[in-house]
Order: C-alpha cells, then structure tokens, then sequence
C-alpha cells in the first residue's frame, strides 16, 4: 500500500509529466496531477482539473486532497514581459499549497522548480558559474518571489520544502513546446524536407558561448530526492546534466544524426521563419505516417530565440 501521496502542479508539463512518469512504476506513491487540461496518455494517476488562478476553483478542487504528503510544483504561466510574470505565477503557488496545507494534515514537503533565471541568465552576461547562494538579480522576479513565499509559509511548520534551480529543460511534453529538444528535431526535419543544410540559426556569439541543460528524467529523480531526504530539507540546489558544452561542437552532431550537412551560422528569428510552415509540416506527417499533432503545439518558436540568441557564457555551479 502506498505510503506516500505526490500532488504534481503542472502535470502536463515538460516537467510535471516527466516527474509522473518517473513515479507511476513506484507503489509506495500515490499519484494525483493538477493541470487544466486531461492527460493524452495513460495512466494510474487521477487528473483534478483546476484553474489555479482562481482561488475560489482551487478551494473547491483541492479541499479533497487529504492524503497529500508531496508536493511537486512544476506550473507556469508566460506573460509578454517579465514584470507581468510575477502576480499570476505567485498566485498560483500560493493557490495550490495554502488549500492543500489546510486539509492535508501529514503534509511533509515542497518541491518547488525554478530556474536559472533567478540569477538573470536571461538577461545578459552574469557571474559564472553561478553559486545557490548568489543574490537575484535586479528584482522583479517571479522565482525569487514564489521562494520567500515559500520560506515564509513553511517557518514553524513540520512540513520542509526545497528548491530545484534547472536550466533549459529538454523532455516531452504535447501542449508545453518550450523544449530546445523538439526545437532541434523539428528545425532539422524541415530543412532536411527543403533540401538545407543545418544551419545554426542563432548569433554568433550564441554559437561559441558555454551553455547547458539539464535533461527531465534527471531532473525527475533530483525532484524525488528533494522531497524524500532529509538533508535536502529547506536547501536550494542548482540542477544541470554536469556538462558544459558549446553549440558550435554539437551542431554537427545534430546534423549528422538526421542525414543533413552542418552549415554555417545564419542568424534569423525562428518565430519569423518558421511561422509559415504548418502546411509543411503536416506534408512532413503523411509522408512519414507521424502522429498528428498540430505544428503549433510542436515548438515555442520564440523560446528556440532566446535560447540561441544568448551570446553569453551560462553556467551553474552544481557542486
């Protein structure tokens, strides 16, 4: 019997999914996702939906989590600039765990997932490699808010909580195409239906910068370890695969993996070029007998941007 209930917030994305699919084989877990939309795969856990800005919904839908030891939270929600981030990704952090910590009553942990970003890694050129115990940058920052919630809420509690800091995320996940992965593989499998070679699309600088990921099972099993040891309790951990890397000696690799020639850098914005190419794409589909999944819940164009576009080193100390 299951000694253990995981309420994952945000199960349906690159990271909520990936963790699920990590737990489901475990019987000492119970499993229980948060999203807004219906899981499109199998299996044994049960899916609440709930909008999670809307206090209201979220008592409602949340009020029968009694058994809840875990929780995992993986949810977001983009706005046009980084300010706008903030009241919505709060809300719903503080929406999921206030109505759960209120019933659940062996509540133990709280994974929180953040980002890179807390050092502003998206911004420009940062200190490297980047130490848990570096100060934020220029405030706002959603990240940074959603952890002092966090450390607030738990202070006199039994419960603990940590923090996971990742960068770029590479998995799978239909609706959440904010994946470099599937940027990659769709990017080469046009320009190999139009007869290009594979081209670095982003700056130059971007091509030869030190960058890195963090691959979701991995992240997957940092999440478990965070909610489940003790010396993970109330701690702040930077998340990576350990291994830097620079594109510019990966992108032939690329190339070579899907039958294409490595090209030069070309620098033009994804979001622009690639707009037009859902015709293209569902051609790519028949001709090859592929799932039918709509091009634009493939990729975030704009994502694949900004992520080739950062002509600066990114790096996390991991030690």
């Amino acid at each position: 019997m299951a000694n253990k209930t995981a309420v994952i917030v945000g199960a349906l994305g690159v990271v909520g999914r990936n963790l699920l699919h990590h737990l489901e084989p475990d019987p000492d877990w119970e499993l229980v996702g948060l999203s807004r939309r219906a899981p499109d795969f199998e299996t044994r856990a049960r899916f609440i939906a709930v909008d999670l800005l809307d206090r209201v919904d979220a008592e409602a839908k949340l009020s029968g989590l009694t058994q809840a030891t875990h929780i995992f939270y993986a949810a977001f929600q983009g706005r046009p600039t980084w300010t706008e981030h903030n009241a919505p990704n709060l809300a719903m952090l503080v929406n999921s765990v206030e109505p759960i910590e209120a019933v659940a009553t062996d509540l133990r942990h709280v994974n929180l997932v953040e980002g890179t970003k807390i050092y502003g890694s998206h911004l420009g050129p940062f200190k490297t490699p980047a130490k848990e115990s570096d100060p934020p940058h220029l405030l706002p920052n959603f990240y940074y808010d959603q952890e002092m919630w966090l450390r607030g809420q738990q202070e006199g509690k039994v419960w603990t909580w940590s923090a996971l800091r990742p960068q770029t995320v590479c998995g799978f996940a239909l609706g959440s195409p904010m994946n470099i992965a599937t940027v990659i593989a769709v990017y080469a499998t046009v320009c190999k239906e139009l007869g290009l070679p594979l081209r670095f699309p982003g700056k130059p600088g971007a091509f030869d910068a030190v960058y890195q990921v963090t691959d979701s099972d991995h992240l997957a099993k940092a999440m478990t370890w965070c909610a489940t040891a003790p010396k993970a309790a109330n701690e702040v951990f930077n998340l990576t695969n350990g291994d830097f890397f620079r594109w510019q000696n990966l992108w032939p690799r690329f190339a070579e993996f899907f039958g294409l020639q490595p090209g030069p850098v070309q620098t033009l914005p994804l979001a622009e070029f690639m707009a037009d190419k859902a015709s293209l794409w569902r051609r790519i589909v028949e001709k090859h007998g592929l799932q039918g999944i709509p091009y634009a819940d493939l990729v975030a164009w704009p994502f694949a941007d900004y992520v080739f576009g950062c002509d600066w080193d990114v790096m996390s100390d991991t030690l």
